[in-house]
This record gives C-alpha cells, structure tokens and sequence, in this order.
C-alpha cells in the first residue's frame, strides 16, 4: 500500500458524516447526544452525536478539519488503530459531558474528538521535534486555553447556526491525552505507524 493509505480512514469518516447529514433533522434527532434520551437508554448516542452536524456549514468546517489532520499528521495507521482512537476519544468525551457538564441537553460534531486525535497526530510528532508540529500545538493548547478563560469560541457561532461546546474540546484534548499514555501514541510503542511501501512499477 502506498502514502495513499492515510487518506482511507478519514475518508470513510467524512463519507459518514456526510451520508448522516443527508438525512437531515431526522437523522439529527436519532443520533445526536441527548442527555434525556441517553438517560432513558439510547446509549448509542454517546458516539453517534459525534457524527451528525448542525448543518452543511458545521459539517464542511470539521471535514476541512479531517483533511487538515491528515496533512499535518501523515501517519499510516491499522483502521484497528484509527477505529480505537475514534471510538475512546469520541465515547469518552461525550461521557465527560454527561458526568461534568449537565446543563449541556444536547451535542452533536466532530469538533471535540477532532481536539483529541490532533493531539494525538501532533504530539507524537513535536516529541521528534518537529517544528511545525510543535507551534500547531502550541496554537492548539492557546486556543483552548483561550476559550477556557473568555468562554468566546473561535469558530462562528451565528454562521454554525448554534452554540459551540467548547466543553468537548476541552474533554475530547483530555481524553485524548489519557488515550495517548496509555497506548503509547506519542512514542508510538504500541501504535507504530506502518513504513511506507514502494509502489511496484508497471513495465508499459
């Protein structure tokens, strides 16, 4: 397989979020987070919210993000890896929500697992001091810092068409770090990312 072999994952991420939008509010009304409707059972919701948008715009802002990840963080991982990292940071953060921020009724993106798995891809890569690598992650930790201390998203809430919960940034960073040392994602002890293979050349 080649350097290709980065973009399958997140494509197939994309692909879903936006076959869900498709379906407009309905599918928001099945799968977003809701605290109330988690309560009476509907435990899918924990992960499925991640994956339904307020709208086309919210959605193009986080594929945007997806596409971003990938070329900063070019790491050939197993969809095994990928669908781990997907499901802890995007469970767990959602979890975070419903233990610590109870007022938050309802969530639905990809913004907060996208905090995570950008830690996950950056850090690993400042640790070999990567320089590019390292200030995108400094601008990671300002901007949640930013928003932690003003409450003011960077994003454009009008323009989203709905409150942006900072609070899962907040969490899905957190869960993430969490995630990274225990499986050894910044030193890559049990998450090595898979050597490139040279396309074999075709005789015309």
């Amino acid at each position: 397989m080649s350097s290709r072999g980065v973009w399958i994952a997140p494509l197939v991420v994309m692909l879903l979020s936006l076959v869900l939008e498709l379906f407009g509010d309905t599918g928001r009304g099945w799968l977003r987070y809701d605290r109330d409707q988690i309560a009476d059972g509907q435990w899918w919701r924990f992960l499925s919210g991640n994956f339904v948008h307020l709208g086309w715009y919210h959605l193009m802002l986080n594929e945007i993000g997806i596409v971003m990840l990938v070329l900063l963080c070019p790491d050939r991982l197993s969809p095994w890896v990928w669908l781990r990292r997907i499901g802890i940071i995007g469970i767990g953060m959602t979890l975070c929500l419903y233990a610590f921020v109870p007022s938050m009724a309802r969530y639905v993106g990809l913004s907060g697992m996208l905090h995570g798995l950008f830690l996950l891809g950056l850090g690993r890569q400042a640790l070999k001091r990567d320089w590019i690598a390292i200030a995108c992650l400094l601008y990671l930790f300002g901007k949640l810092g930013y928003e932690s201390i003003t409450g003011t998203p960077v994003s454009d809430e009008a323009a989203i068409g709905g409150r942006v919960a900072l609070e899962s940034h907040f969490y899905g960073t957190l869960c993430a770090l969490a995630y990274g040392f225990v499986f050894r994602s910044f030193t890559g002890g049990l998450e090595r990312p898979r050597p490139y293979k040279r396309e074999r050349e075709v005789p015309e």
